[in-house]
């Protein structure tokens, strides 16, 4: 027992012995080094990098850094650092976070994968700084901190196939950051705060994986401007599919980037864009985008800063289903929506438009291209359609001498697919209301290239005082009141120059009223004048109407004191100088005119002119109303025979007849036109009687009977003037009256019925400003009357012509020496003559007894001692008698010659009163004339004289 007792101690003491120290134990190192790395992670890596973080920003930035506290979880993996902060060298907050957590992935390092199971910032701040010089903060303060130091590039072994390190991210999040960005490279400074930024990043790995890909989900917000960005991401290769949205980016953000690139002041807008897309960067860059929509509402843009009113502002803008493909070329667009579209349109008096001058200046910088070469490099387009409704077009024009405003209100546009291939038809349909008055539309088809157009034209209502700074261009006219009408198809065609095509449909102008500019009293006014149908050719111009019905027509053509016409003032005066119509190219003779015309028939209801001459005192008007009929074949082509028929009335009591032929318009061709009028009033001429004749009409009536014959712009016509019981009225003083007798001149026209019938004929040049048919025939008729009255018996002549006797042979008898006895064949002269007075009793004759002393007084002397001898008396007694009264010696009675003077007056009134019956208040004796001389016949003429009451 006590053996085996000493045995069991002396194992013991040997193995006690032999136990090793602890520290030479693995575990107690391995608990050592769990220790110290427990120890260095919790408390000592999170003193370094509380350091550490500041003094590399400070060393590489310039910055300003402090971390108020980081925790590290070495078991973990996890870095958790709180409150970081940095200013730049100006003091001003740069970047800082409120929470930067980040979670390696352990168990990834042993498969050659750096993974970040979690990586967490919580409102992290950045300031970003675009400088003037296009540079941004962070790059300045880099190399403010890091100056450049040129240094060899290390030379790259050829075999060195080092592939970059294998990163993965579990999760990466964003939460409530906040991006201040700062823009200073513009002329005015801003800054924009995007807030919150929140971005959620999963399974990203930066090696090819073909099993999996990760995905994203970005949300920013600039106020109330968004940005929503998520989908699936690739690094390598590079590719992402996903889902963009950029919301609510109002006109701040715009106008501050676009500044630069757009010409006009943008004062409000909003837009939205969305869309889906793929991306992927491999052997080429592929991009595709589907189911985009863009969205613009509440746009305002004005021409500049100085302008009060937006040229362009919208409601909203809409365009969807926008497709693109890079690599394919092709942009698709679905429909473009426009609603409230209100467009401001100005065009100076240069004749540039406003809203266009800006583009037109860049344009000018720009290197022109042919936008028609298509092919295999060609970009594909398509538009499905446009729509623009309730929406409104502001035209001021400053280019007329009166500015137009012309507003398109109501204004509604439907297009049909446009696409690249431009030779393919596109419905369309225009409709609007014009604020003035009326509607317009066209619908219809239209190719772009090469141009051609189909159009239903439609309008209604319209009316024309909206377009009078137009009409005043052409012509001198003021629209009063006046609706156009117009109902047809327009087709245009230019495949080839020049430009083609016509227009066929109808058109009707409904009451119109006219006026001049600088005057109240109207000028052209009708109820309706209609166009059906009617067809114009673009080229060759050629205009056809089917019939022209005039429904009330009124014209009012007055002759101002100027003695200018109101209707001479219509047309514009041009300003080309005279000689440029002579050098104009002239049409070939025997060719069509340039302009082609053809109106079938004309048809005139219930027409009214009124004619008014101021330059008369009193002034004169006439009036011609109830003129209805027609015009036929109005042309101005050969060959061409039309024919004229209108009816009405003149003063309202006389009755107006207008027939005739008309030749081709234009050419030489022969018009025959006669007018007809019956029973006008005389008075009614008392001014123009007054101012050719020095008198006024009490009374009369006028028949007229016109026949002209116009071939080109010659004219010669014949005109049987016919005046019944024309009385004169008070004298008129003017200084263009004729210096006539001009009662005389009417007494002789007018014969025993009170009735003066005068042919006047005319010739002249129409082409003639100083030519006036008017003018041409009183002033033929105020001749007409000084010829009769200063040769009153010429005109008596020719009532005796069938007697053979002349005017001049009728203006007195002779008698014989000594005798109241008319000479042989003298008496033929009483019987014409008294013929003359008979037919016209107006005319007043009067009688002067002559004698002749020598003649007579020899005569009487031979009778006398005749009768002292018994009735024979020698030639010796006759001579000595005859010579002894020449010398004086002998003498007859102091009244003999006297008595033998007034007994001739006395007897030849006695032979009109008894034998030819004439009135007694025709006749008047005279004073007779004493100292006559006797012809070579011995005759002693009484010469007659004639006048008028």
């Amino acid at each position: 027992m006590e053996t085996d007792g000493q045995q069991s101690g002396s194992s013991g003491v040997s193995k006690a012995q032999t136990r090793k120290p602890m520290y030479r134990k693995v575990w107690f190192w391995l608990v050592v080094l769990l220790v110290a790395y427990t120890l260095a992670g919790f408390f000592l890596l999170p003193w370094w990098l509380q350091r550490f973080v500041p003094e590399q920003l400070e060393q590489r930035m310039g910055w300003q850094a402090q971390v108020d506290e980081v925790r590290t979880n070495p078991f973990s993996m996890s870095v958790d650092i709180r409150t970081l902060t940095a200013d730049d060298a100006d003091g001003e907050k740069v970047v800082g976070f409120d929470r930067l957590f980040v979670d390696l992935g352990f168990w990834k390092l042993f498969t050659g994968v750096v993974g970040m199971q979690a990586i967490a910032l919580e409102e992290p701040f950045i300031r970003l700084d675009l400088l003037d010089d296009y540079s941004v903060n962070f790059a300045r303060d880099w190399s403010d901190a890091n100056p450049a130091v040129t240094e060899p590039e290390p030379e790259q072994a050829e075999d060195d196939t080092s592939t970059p390190p294998k990163l993965y991210f579990q999760q990466i999040t964003v939460n409530g950051g906040e991006l201040l960005f700062r823009d200073f490279s513009k002329e005015e400074p801003a800054e924009f705060r995007i807030s919150p930024l929140d971005l959620t990043l999963n399974d990203l790995a930066t090696w090819q994986r073909d099993d999996a890909q990760s995905n994203y989900y970005l949300l920013a917000a600039l106020g109330s401007q968004t940005i929503e960005w998520e989908g699936d991401l690739s690094i390598n290769p590079m590719y992402s599919k996903g889902f963009l949205r950029i919301a609510d980016v109002d006109h701040a953000t715009l106008k501050h980037f676009l500044k630069p690139y757009l010409p006009y002041e943008l004062r409000g807008g909003n837009v939205s864009v969305s869309t889906n897309y793929e991306l992927s960067v491999a052997e080429q860059l592929y991009l595709t985008t589907s189911d985009g929509l863009l969205e613009l509402e509440e746009l305002a843009l004005a021409l500049d800063k100085d302008q009060e009113e937006a040229a362009l502002t919208n409601g909203r803008l809409s365009v969807d289903q926008i497709r693109f493909s890079l690599t394919g070329r092709s942009a698709d667009i679905g429909m473009i929506t426009v609603d409230a579209l209100d467009l401001a349109l100005a065009r100076s008096a240069e004749g540039e438009i406003d809203l266009l001058v800006p583009l037109q200046q860049d344009a000018e910088d720009e290197t022109d291209t042919d936008a028609s070469e298509t092919g295999d490099g060609g970009f594909l387009w398509s538009i499905a359609g446009i729509e623009l409704n309730n929406s409104r077009v502001q035209w001021r024009d400053l280019q007329p001498d009166t500015p137009a405003d012309i507003t398109v209100e109501d204004l509604s546009l439907t297009l049909g697919g446009v696409s690249h291939e431009l030779e393919e038809p596109v419905r369309y349909r225009l409709q609007g209301t014009l604020a003035k008055g009326g509607s317009l539309g066209l619908e219809g088809q239209a190719t772009i290239q090469p141009f051609t157009l189909e159009a239903g034209v439609t309008g209604s209502g319209v009316q024309l005082a909206t377009f009078e700074p137009y009409i005043l261009e052409a012509a001198n006219l003021n629209v009063r009141s006046g609706q156009l009408a117009v109902d047809g198809n327009l087709d245009l065609d230019g495949q080839k120059e020049p430009l083609t095509g016509t227009f066929s449909g109808t058109a009707e102008v409904s009451g119109l009223n006219l006026t001049l500019p600088d005057s109240n009293d109207p000028l052209l006014a009708w109820k309706t004048l209609r166009l059906a149908p009617l067809e114009y050719n673009v080229h060759p111009a050629r205009l056809e109407i089917g019939t022209i019905t005039l429904s009330q027509p009124a014209v009012n053509v007055v002759r101002g004191g100027d003695g200018l016409h109101n209707i001479e003032r219509i047309i514009q005066m041009s300003g080309a100088p005279a000689e440029s119509k002579a050098e104009a190219p002239e049409e070939e003779e025997g060719g069509d005119p340039d302009f082609i015309f053809r109106i079938e028939q004309l048809l005139l209801e219930e027409g009214d002119v009124s004619y008014t001459d101021r330059t008369l005192d009193p002034a004169f008007t006439t009036r011609f109303d109830e003129l209805n009929g027609t015009v036929t074949g109005i042309s101005n082509i050969v060959p061409q025979q039309g024919k004229v028929s209108l009816r009405g009335r003149v003063d309202g009591i006389s009755d107006l007849s207008f027939e005739g032929t008309l030749g081709t318009l234009g050419t030489d061709d022969v018009s025959q036109l006669n007018l007809d009028m019956k029973n006008a009033s005389l008075p009614n001429l008392s001014p123009y009687f007054g101012r050719y004749l020095g008198y006024g009409v009490d009374s009369g009536k006028l028949n007229v009977d016109m026949n002209y014959e116009i071939a080109g712009s010659r004219i010669d016509a014949t005109n049987m003037i016919v005046m019944d019981r024309l009385e004169l009225g008070q004298p008129v003083a003017s200084e263009e009256a004729v210096s006539a007798p001009v009662k005389l001149g009417l007494a002789l026209l007018r014969d025993r019925k009170g009735v003066i019938e005068i042919d006047v004929p005319i010739s002249g040049n129409l082409d003639d400003p100083d030519f006036s048919v008017g003018k041409v025939v009183m002033r033929a008729f105020v001749n007409i009357l000084a010829k009769a009255a200063a040769s009153p018996f010429s005109v008596l002549g020719s009532v005796a012509e069938l007697a053979g006797l002349s005017g001049e042979e009728l203006s007195q008898v002779n008698f014989l020496a000594g005798q109241v006895s008319l000479a042989e064949g003298e008496q033929a002269k009483l019987d014409a003559l008294a013929d003359a007075l008979t037919e016209r009793p107006a005319l007043l004759l009067n009688i002067r007894g002559v004698v002749a002393p020598e003649a007579d007084g020899l005569a009487l002397l031979k009778q006398r001692l005749e009768e002292q001898g018994g009735g024979s008396l020698s030639e010796e007694a006759w001579g000595q008698a005859r010579q002894e009264y020449l010398a004086g010696d002998r003498s007859l009675p102091p009244e003999a010659l006297g008595n033998l003077a007034s007994a001739r007056g006395v007897w030849l009134r006695q032979q009109m009163l008894e034998e030819y019956g004439v009135a007694p208040k025709q006749l008047f004796l005279l004073d007779p004339v004493r100292n006559a001389t006797a012809d070579d016949q011995g005759r002693v003429a009484v010469e007659f004289a004639l006048d008028a009451r």
